[in-house]
């Protein structure tokens, strides 16, 4: 399709969804909200359209290899990508964040910082995560040592969830990253726009507790929790997107088998989240089925959480994980450049209506020299040989280009407004305030 055309039908497209959303006032302080189903930067749509890099704080720990980091993010941004997911976890073990529980560890603080600075150089926002389901990187199993070491009664992982200790640890530990003071930005993290949210844990899950109770209670207080400390920011809670006892059968038809504790529907409804998450690996949830039959559950999987962050839970959806792995037997470049191409489509295809796709995450960006990072999900943006790098490319274009047709309609009814015409609304009719 030539250019010219492709302008033209989205700005149709643009124009009518445009018509739903008005022109309210909106904040220009460079932080990232939401206004209905959108993401809005100072008045205009905005679209995550990024990478996960969980590796920023630790790499950047170690001051020589911090032009690694810069590199990475000049990489990203020269291919227009505007998000970067990371963690702010590291507890106990070696080289960790947090020692001990409120015990930190300057050093990989100011490797937080680092990154931080060096992605709003770049103009790229962050989504800052603030513990792991997983034992890397210690985990909620860390959490649950600390307090068994105190004398806590806990047994399981997943009392994490549920102990009181456990639970003031955690919440001490979301306070220590708030307030935390950018020793390069002199910016605190919590008044700093060039964080866009915060993520209450990765991939939280919870299995000894398959009706989804315990998370739907941990996350409405860890919600609450957050919003008291920051009203600036926006929160998510990092799910996988896993259907639970609030959606009817046949969504929950499309889970991976497993039980995970989790309800997406439940879960993302809690007051204080502000936008929807979920993540997808058909090549690690269905190993032993055919490349077919992943991407056809990619596809449904996509479609399922689309529709109902649009018409359920009215929030913005972002893909916030996905990839394929180039270990897996059988792989092919093609392979992954049709995952790549059938979620960016996805996405593409929800914004240019105006819809809740506000954008996706790739696991995961490397740069040069990382090869002791790479878990086969892992692209380099500068092998330009890599077919899935121009797939990267033209997305961060074709959303860039939805953005300005929006930003350009914005425009024109803020000057008809100013001048007093009014909103003009189909049929030519023009209606005053």
């Amino acid at each position: 399709m030539k250019p010219l055309c492709l302008v033209t039908i989205l700005s149709i497209l643009i124009q009518q969804s445009y018509l739903k959303l008005g022109t309210d006032a909106f904040s220009s302080d460079g932080f990232v909200r939401t206004k209905g189903v959108q993401f809005s930067l100072n008045g205009y749509p905005y679209y995550a359209n990024g990478f996960n890099a969980y590796w920023l704080m630790y790499v950047a720990s170690d001051p020589s290899q911090r032009p690694k980091i810069s590199a990475a993010f000049q990489e990203a941004s020269r291919h227009g990508l505007t998000v970067a997911r990371t963690w702010a976890f590291s507890d106990g073990g070696y080289r960790p964040l947090q020692y001990s529980p409120g015990s930190y560890n300057e050093d990989m603080f100011q490797g937080l910082d680092f990154a931080i600075a060096e992605a709003r150089k770049h103009g790229i926002k962050i989504i800052l995560s603030f513990a792991n389901n997983y034992v890397s990187f210690g985990g909620k199993k860390q959490y649950v040592d600390w307090a068994r070491s105190r004398g806590r009664p806990v047994s399981s992982e997943d009392d994490f969830f549920t102990d009181s200790l456990v639970k003031d640890f955690y919440k001490n530990h979301i306070k220590a990253v708030l307030n935390r003071f950018n020793t390069f930005t002199k910016v605190h993290y919590r008044d700093d726009p060039t964080i866009i949210a915060w993520e209450l844990m990765n991939e939280p899950r919870c299995p000894s507790d398959p009706t989804g109770r315990t998370i739907q209670a941990w996350i409405t207080e860890m919600a609450a929790h957050v919003k008291s400390l920051d009203r600036n920011h926006l929160l998510e809670a990092g799910l996988e997107g896993f259907y639970g006892q609030s959606s009817s059968p046949q969504r929950k038809t499309l889970n991976p088998p497993g039980q995970f504790g989790t309800d997406f529907i439940a879960n993302n409804r809690i007051p204080g989240i502000d936008f929807v998450t979920v993540h997808s690996y058909p090549d690690e949830w269905f190993v032993d089925s055919s490349e077919q039959s992943q991407m056809e559950f990619l596809n449904r999987w996509l479609d399922a959480h689309i529709q109902d962050a649009q018409n359920v839970l009215h929030k913005p959806i972002v893909i916030a994980e996905f990839g394929k792995s180039t270990k897996k037997s059988g792989y092919s470049p093609a392979q992954r450049d049709g995952v790549f191409n059938t979620v960016y489509g996805k996405i593409y295809e929800s914004a240019k209506r105006g819809g809740a796709a506000a954008g996706g995450l790739f696991w995961q960006l490397l740069g040069n020299g990382m090869d002791n990072f790479q878990d086969g999900y892992g692209i380099i943006l500068s092998q330009t040989s890599s077919s899935t790098v121009n797939v990267i490319a033209q997305q961060s274009r074709k959303l860039t280009l939805i953005r300005r047709i929006f930003a350009r309609m914005i425009n024109v009814e803020k000057w008809k407004r100013a001048r007093g015409y009014g909103p003009v609304r189909k049929g030519g009719h023009n209606i005053q305030n």
